[in-house]
């Protein structure tokens, strides 16, 4: 009997290995598919009940002196920085020196409607408090130089608020550059060395840090611009970690990250209860810290970042101890992409191995007839679509633009982004009504409206 019980977990443990494998060989071949396209350069970590299926870096960290990405590369991180903020917060909340109902008068005296902003307002992005990024306001403080607290708060402290505290959602990483100024004066040492005594030394996270500019290891990216032709030859501007701060200056490794999901995953930071509550969504999807969805089923919290030549997603399903962590150091666009579909590899769902898609030449008098304004229905952005020198420009009112590129007469794709497609829709008599984002994914009408 007992050999009987042996050969039948022999059996067992070779079904489950070869699974393993499968899949770790899926999750390369997607990754090396994005690479080889030039979709992606940077690392990966994907790992799945305490296994580690991919760990592994594509591309190069240093593309003038071809030195390739590793496990080991450091990366800025950007937003997932929230994460950290957010839970030594909490972490302040378990030992009672914070409450989340505390004011932010509480902390600055005199700060315009202090009196109405929480502290679960600042973590939720429910303040109503400007965001400094907004517009690009701080470009020229891409320099080496650090910035005063004071000075950084001059940029959103007068300005009105966005709607009351509370009553609505907009991204603020002012409201998390003001927590970490709360974490320091709760506990009376810098933002970073709370940070690192609480969360980072604890995790043996060795590889992560916020000074980025003077960080001196070999291991350290190169950020990248991205050209309208895709070219990253360009080094992107360092901003100082002073600007930054708390809302997104931390660097790290897919490696220290993942002792991060695992450090969560135990509840060794903080407990159940309140780790729970920082899961579960406060308006528009977002909880402290973080952003809360479903995954077949099942939820998945997750958090991405950007800054200037870094782009970061890390998803979670805790549930399943599931944990998907990509880092790059280029502007590459579509990183949410990535990791849906290395999520359904994960959960041998369907998903598609991306193809390089071919651009075909469109007459000038077929591209003239889709220029106009649009209106995205679900958030009320406005895209001005244009033709400027032969070229149809889609030029959003609150990003950048993108030329679109030709797959036929009324398919497009984005120039800098190929997973964003876009159809014309037009009516019998050839006049067009609308353009559809994204037709065969998550389909996103915007009407013509002049």
């Amino acid at each position: 009997m007992k050999k009987l019980f042996a050969m039948i977990w022999a059996i067992g443990f070779a079904q489950y290995a070869c699974t393993q494998n499968s899949t770790a060989q899926k999750l390369d071949e997607l990754m090396q598919a994005y690479t080889n396209q030039g979709k992606f350069s940077g690392s990966v970590l994907v790992a799945r009940h305490g296994q580690v299926l991919l760990d592994k870096g594509y591309g190069y960290s240093n593309y003038q002196e071809q030195r390739p990405n590793d496990p080991h590369t450091v990366f800025q991180i950007a937003s997932v920085t929230k994460q950290f903020t957010s839970t030594l917060v909490l972490k302040l909340v378990e030992f009672k020196k914070l409450a989340l109902t505390d004011k932010l008068s509480k902390f600055y005296p005199g700060y315009p409607h202090g009196d109405s902003i929480t502290i679960e307002h600042l973590l939720t992005h429910t303040s109503g408090i400007y965001d400094y990024t907004r517009n690009g306001e701080l470009m020229h403080l891409q320099t080496v130089r650090p910035v005063g607290k004071e000075e950084m708060m001059g940029y959103f402290r007068n300005q009105p608020l966005d709607f009351a505290p509370g009553t609505n959602w907009s991204y603020s990483n002012a409201g998390y550059f003001l927590l970490g100024c709360i974490i320091e004066q709760v506990t009376g040492q810098p933002y970073e060395k709370a940070i690192r005594q609480y969360i980072f030394d604890p995790l043996k996270m060795q590889h992560s840090g916020f000074d980025f500019i003077h960080l001196s290891s070999m291991d350290k990216a190169v950020g990248y611009k991205i050209d309208s032709t895709g070219n990253r030859s360009t080094p992107a501007p360092v901003v100082d970690s002073t600007v930054p701060f708390s809302a997104g200056a931390v660097y790290s490794t897919v490696e220290d990250l993942y002792k991060w999901h695992q450090g969560l995953q135990q509840y060794r930071i903080i407990g159940k209860d309140l780790m729970q509550k920082a899961y579960t969504p406060f308006k528009n999807n977002y909880g402290y810290g973080w952003i809360i969805d479903s995954l077949y089923g099942k939820r998945m919290v997750s958090h991405s970042g950007g800054i200037f030549g870094f782009r970061s997603d890390l998803a979670r399903v805790p549930e399943d101890d599931v944990c998907v962590i990509l880092l790059s150091n280029t502007e590459i666009p579509g990183m949410g992409n990535i990791t849906r579909r290395v999520l359904a590899a994960l959960y041998g769902k369907p998903y598609a191995i991306p193809v390089q898609l071919k651009a075909v030449a469109i007459r000038e008098e077929v591209l003239k007839r889709y220029t106009g304004t649009y209106k995205i229905e679900a958030n009320g952005v406005l895209v001005d679509v244009v033709l400027e020198s032969g070229r149809l420009m889609a030029r959003p009112h609150n990003g950048p633009p993108s030329e679109l590129l030709a797959l036929d007469d009324s398919h497009f794709f984005l120039s800098n982004e190929h997973e964003f497609k876009i159809y014309f829709e037009m009516d019998e008599k050839g006049q067009v009504l609308r353009m559809m984002i994204n037709p065969n994914g998550d389909p996103r009408p915007a009407n013509k409206i002049k």
